[in-house]
């Protein structure tokens, strides 16, 4: 590996105007050296900054002759692979706007975003991925193009023209000396993306991010691994989804931003491996990745005997020492054995060169941070959300790594704690605002400063601290927003369910807290020859398995994410008079949660 650098490459982001300039000048300075990487036919297969470079203004050119013009919209649907990278940049070098979308959507969610957004043209990775799309291309007043990146196998276009990716990246060098050129006018003003993020009233919000939002979230984590860590020929590993805000910042366009290499994973099942073979020196994930890499390393030292695990009980009660601090001086000769025994094979596991591994886009359990702190991996907890781009604050080791806090704020961002203990945000970094919603962006918005929602406070050494959530939204363990009102309002529309309660905050699934209706019961009671009793009903399983099927058509209509996996039976129907719900007939989720916590938490357990 080469020597560290530290030579304030982090500034030279100030000097970009736009993302596409900060691309093809990075691609320059690279030249033939790989880039991005994939694996195929059992090898991983390069592409090198030239190559890509020449695609990028190939697909540029290529958009605007198939007719999209300044300011079009283009939906990108597509797994993690070279050609999102590739399609995004010439999005944008075509002076068009990004729209990245799950994977996991259903046709109703995309056909929200296509109507929402406006967007012209639609590129697909693949026939799978297109199933679910076309029928809500074919209802868009708007989409007239579909781009494959394989080959889609539709049997005729209709209203809508069908091209093939090979087709339109075929181009020149050339081709990027003009497009190099007529990017540079692209203001950091100017909208790069639309990311759609859930909203508490049910529908996806566009949040609009500028090249100057997403450039100030390549400047702050470029300042923190250059002055941290310093800067090396650094490699990330591709894991998480990129049509997330955070993978897009993150796992893309600050790894372009440093001149990296970026790999893409195949997969969770293939994670483990892909680390070994990789050996990234930065990675970018969610805390649920943390804790089954915990749980496996766990079981993988117990099988050793009982000297490896001997001494991985040493490391995590020194870790907690440390992190609690109360370190102290006589563990330093067995810190020193485990730092030549133990540690090293660990690090091995994730490559043996990971600088940091970066955690975001959902709270991170402290005990997680202190287990690998312990083992000698670095493990730096993030703190963002979409609508800045989304990075706005970062642990790093300067200012000590306090697991139960965030970190202190990226360079150049503001924050401060209004009067009820909002977190507000200001800078580059915050959102020109909702697309086509302008009550929405009023709301969040307000003399410049953005109000995250979120209660905390800031400690001593400048961190930032989460202590509370003042928005309803339901964060997954894997970063997922959820909003619960559209998840309970579609349970409530069955005849069989009278009020409903999801959770899932942090965790692999969402769960419900469900009241029968009292009419449906009663009927099914008759109709099963049985007397009418709330809850010994509740106990009855046939009761539960016909109940169940209200659920299973709410959950036919829902993506992955949104999806009930398990519920149970509240003993009485929430109301005002057992304080669950407020005057208004809105439910009081903390009041719930604290009285059926053991049974919520129940429907998590084997």
């Amino acid at each position: 590996m080469a020597a560290k650098k530290t030579n304030d490459r982090y500034l030279e982001i100030d000097g970009f105007s736009n993302l596409v300039s900060m691309f093809f000048q990075r691609a320059s300075e690279g030249g033939d050296k790989p880039f991005l990487w994939a694996r195929a036919d059992g090898a991983w297969r390069p592409i090198s900054w030239t190559e890509a470079a020449r695609q990028v203004a190939s697909l540029a050119k290529s958009l605007k002759k198939i007719g999209l013009k300044p300011g079009d919209r283009v939906m990108l649907v597509s797994e993690n692979r070279p050609e999102w990278c590739i399609a995004d940049l010439a999005i944008m070098a075509a002076k068009c706007i990004t729209v990245p979308t799950y994977i996991t959507n259903t046709p109703s969610d995309h056909q929200h975003i296509l109507d929402n957004s406006g967007a012209r043209a639609v590129i697909v990775s693949d026939s799978k991925l297109a199933k679910n799309l076309v029928p809500s291309v074919i209802s868009s007043a708007d989409a007239d193009i579909i781009i494959g990146i394989s080959d889609l196998r539709i049997g005729q276009s209709g209203d809508f023209d069908i091209h093939q990716w090979s087709d339109l990246v075929q181009g020149t060098d050339d081709d990027v000396a003009e497009i190099t050129a007529e990017v540079a006018n692209i203001g950091r003003d100017e909208t790069a993306c639309i990311i759609y993020t859930s909203g508490t009233g049910g529908k996806p919000r566009g949040v609009m991010q500028h090249h100057g939002a997403i450039l100030h979230n390549v400047k702050g984590p470029s300042e923190v691994i250059e002055n941290d860590f310093g800067w090396d020929e650094e490699v990330f590993l591709s894991f998480l989804p990129l049509s997330h805000a955070y993978e897009h910042s993150a796992g893309q366009f600050f790894p372009i931003g440093l001149g990296a290499q970026i790999y893409y994973s195949e997969g969770l099942e293939k994670l483990a491996s892909n680390i070994e073979d990789v050996r990234p020196t930065i990675m970018v994930v969610v805390p649920r990745l943390f804790e089954v890499l915990r749980q496996r390393l766990i079981k993988t030292v117990e099988k050793q005997g009982k000297m490896p695990a001997y001494l991985l009980d040493k490391a995590l009660n020194i870790g907690e020492r440390k992190a609690g601090g109360k370190g102290r001086k006589r563990d330093k000769p067995m810190e020193l054995f485990l730092n030549r025994t133990l540690k090293p094979k660990i690090q091995q596991r994730f490559g043996g060169r990971m600088k940091a591994m970066v955690s975001g886009g959902a709270p991170l359990n402290p005990d997680i941070g202190v287990f690998f702190q312990s083992l000698g991996l670095t493990l730096l907890q993030g703190y963002g959300q979409t609508e800045a781009a989304p990075i706005i604050a970062c642990n790093r080791p300067r200012t000590g790594l306090k697991m139960d806090t965030v970190g202190p704020p990226l360079i150049d961002t503001e924050v401060r704690i209004a009067d009820d203990g909002e977190i507000l945000v200001r800078g580059e970094l915050v959102m020109k605002g909702y697309w086509r919603n302008k009550a929405e962006t009023d709301k969040v918005i307000k003399d410049g400063w953005l109000h995250t929602g979120d209660i905390g406070h800031i400690d001593e050494a400048g961190r930032v601290a989460i202590t509370d959530r003042k928005k309803d939204l339901i964060v997954n363990d894997k970063g997922d927003n959820i909003a619960p009102q559209k998840v309970e309002g579609m349970l409530t529309l069955q005849p069989e369910i009278l009020q409903a309660m999801i959770t899932g905050d942090k965790r692999p699934y969402m769960v419900g807290l469900l009241v029968p209706d009292p009419e449906w019961a009663l009927e099914w009671s008759r109709e099963q020859g049985m007397s009418y009793d709330f809850l010994k009903l509740q106990a009855n399983p046939a009761f539960k398995s016909a109940f169940g099927k209200a659920v299973d058509r709410v959950n036919k209509e829902l993506s992955v994410v949104e999806k009930v996996r398990r519920f149970e039976f509240a003993d009485e129907p929430f109301a005002i008079e057992n304080e669950e719900l407020t005057p208004s007939m809105k439910i009081r989720r903390h009041v719930i949660k604290e009285r059926y916590e053991e049974r919520l938490g129940s429907l998590y357990k084997k």
